[in-house]
């Protein structure tokens, strides 16, 4: 999200549950439509060049907006991000009033396809539209507050991580992304709050010890930024994200003013 905290595997878009396949056009004489469907999204996680053709062929043969929500998700899995998201958004849209529960996640599906493309604005949108249906779910405002952040308007940013954390109280990793949002708005002192109460939280913590140094470097209190740095390199593996900005650190290079916060790799 522009998210380090999204790898490609995490961002696989989740298939509907069986049990609300009927939301998205199963006829419902015909349970075979329901195994072609669970077969469609197994392929397009496992080979969406190969799924494409199924999906679309399905999609003729009747098989609805299960079949179209396989082609999206193909289209997903083969990099056409575009593609997908206004796939997802027609779904969403097609279904009407009914579903609200699903309809959200397609605009989630939606927004991280978005986010993929670059899109940020565009996700922003459709997450706002998951919102309007799902305002209760915290994950949904941490996904629109990377995307504010992707696109650098850090109080929006930070506002969404706040409904998020009233949503979730104490989760270490939302204050770790609010840290990051105040680091990058320029206000290292609120960093340095978050990224210690999550400390508080979860003692040795990697990027809450990386928040935090990055904050104390910013305010210029240079040995207990080293002191977090180098406990961040015996923490994770040499070579990986987090040694390489330990280290960019302990020779005192802030992050770019403009550097988005991310989730770890795996989330959501």
């Amino acid at each position: 999200m522009m998210f380090a905290r999204l790898t490609p595997a995490a961002l696989l878009l989740l298939a509907a549950l069986p049990a609300a396949a009927q939301g998205l056009g199963l006829p419902q004489q015909t349970p075979d439509h329901l195994l072609l469907y669970n077969e469609c999204m197994d392929l397009a996680r496992r080979d969406p060049l190969k799924a494409l053709p199924v999906a679309e062929k399905w999609h003729g043969q009747g098989g609805g907006l299960a079949a179209r929500h396989c082609v999206a998700t193909a289209m997903y899995g083969a990099g056409r991000y575009v593609q997908a998201a206004a796939q997802f958004e027609a779904i969403a849209r097609d279904m009407g009033r009914d579903r609200p529960g699903l309809r959200a996640e397609l605009w989630v599906q939606a927004g991280q396809a978005y986010g993929e493309a670059g899109a940020a604005e565009k996700a922003v949108e459709a997450q706002s539209r998951a919102l309007e249906l799902k305002g209760n779910d915290a994950d949904l405002w941490i996904d629109r507050g990377l995307s504010f952040a992707a696109m650098k308007a850090w109080p929006r940013a930070i506002s969404d991580f706040d409904r998020a954390l009233a949503l979730r109280a104490n989760d270490v990793e939302i204050l770790v992304l609010r840290a990051a949002a105040w680091r990058n708005a320029g206000n290292p002192a609120r960093a340095l709050e978050d990224a210690g109460r999550a400390l508080k939280i979860a003692p040795g913590h990697s990027e809450a010890l990386l928040e935090r140094a990055f904050a104390n470097l910013a305010r210029g209190d240079r040995l207990s930024a080293n002191a977090d740095f180098s406990s961040v390199l015996r923490l994770v593996p040499p070579g990986s994200d987090a040694a390489l900005r330990a280290e960019a650190g302990l020779r005192g290079e802030l992050p770019g003013a403009a550097q988005a916060p991310s989730r770890p790799a795996g989330k959501r």
